[in-house]
């Protein structure tokens, strides 16, 4: 897998795609209004262009099954090449379709979200979502190459935005402090940073067995509250209910593994300086405690979590009593109160 970035990246796609006999580009329907022109303009070969709803909840076995009719109707074969145009639904769903299709294909993803750019896009776990479920359909498999071009962010408003820094920071606690620093103003800068340093952690273990684990900071309370609120009007963006989650996850830290307070009070301003626009004041502890009862991190049926000691100190498999993490569920439906 190679990961390509700026202008460099469609030059790479021109080349690579001498290689296919058919190419096929998976999109949503708000990203090929906004990039038909674009698409157009950049490949060169007639594309079959195959596009589904937006967002995180069309990410099902049924949309799945469209792209697969899609790639029938056409002939694809074994030299054929899905290319993902979008976030991280459509990365997701599309590296799924392609890597089940006749026992997989190659394919490419070009993100077009902050959260795709530095973390959805990258490491080959591809899901769906399944009874309602996120993620519980899922397998390794890893794109040709992954292009990432900072000009698609110019189209996202802040929402989006903030869904990607939560990603970003949580590399700061586990494993690059500097990520600390990171805010609205200066992410631009770290996008690469923050790419490369999720490769190399894949790299090491891409079946996640050890190390790679730690890239589930927050995410087990995060997926929860994600699933929780996907059904109503007020759902979450993936990289909202992860910030969510790593609240819980630092709360959890203070006493399971002997973090300072000081860092939890740090992240508690963090969070409430940039997403105190969330109305999460609906949260049902019983219900999310039932959905991660659900998680693929479990282990002999019992949640684990990822935990730090300290920024840059992530601890795996730590195992949680109910009481604690419906504590840490309770306190945030507070939090950006006055």
């Amino acid at each position: 897998m190679s990961i390509f970035f700026g202008e460099n990246g469609f030059s790479q796609l021109s080349l690579l795609m001498d290689e296919y006999d058919k190419i096929f580009i998976l999109t949503d329907e708000r990203i090929n209004k906004l990039y038909a022109s674009l698409l157009a303009s950049v490949v060169s070969y007639k594309v079959i262009k195959i596009v589904i709803p937006e967002g995180e909840n069309n990410k099902t076995i049924d949309n799945v099954c469209c792209i697969w009719s899609k790639m029938l109707e056409n002939h694809a074969g074994r030299d054929s090449l899905l290319i993902n145009f979008g976030g991280g639904t459509i990365s997701d769903i599309g590296a799924f379709a392609a890597s089940t299709y006749k026992r997989g294909i190659d394919f490419v993803n070009i993100p077009t979200t902050l959260l795709a750019m530095v973390d959805a896009s990258i490491g080959g776990k591809n899901a769906i979502n399944f009874n309602n479920i996120k993620n519980q359909i899922g397998l390794f498999s890893e794109p040709n190459s992954i292009l990432i071009n900072h000009s698609f962010l110019n189209t996202l408003d802040r929402r989006d935005i903030l869904s990607g820094l939560a990603e970003m920071m949580k590399y700061a606690f586990i494993a690059d402090a500097s990520f600390l620093k990171i805010n609205n103003d200066n992410y631009l800068a770290y996008i690469e940073k923050a790419a490369l340093l999720k490769e190399d952690i894949v790299n090491f273990d891409m079946n996640e067995k050890g190390i790679r684990k730690m890239l589930n900071f927050g995410h087990t309370v995060g997926h929860a509250l994600e699933t929780f609120f996907m059904e109503k009007n007020n759902s979450l963006t993936h990289g909202e209910a992860v910030a969510l989650g790593m609240y819980s996850a630092l709360f959890l830290s203070i006493n399971y593994c002997g973090m300072d307070k000081h860092w939890f009070d740090f992240y508690e301003n963090w969070l409430r300086d940039n997403y105190k626009h969330m109305d999460i004041s609906g949260i049902d502890e019983d219900v999310v405690l039932s959905f991660i009862s659900h998680d693929k991190k479990n282990i002999g049926g019992e949640p684990r979590f990822v935990l730090i000691s300290e920024p840059e100190k992530a601890i795996i498999d730590v195992e949680v009593k109910v009481d604690d993490i419906r504590e840490s569920i309770s306190i945030l439906r507070n939090i950006f109160r006055e």
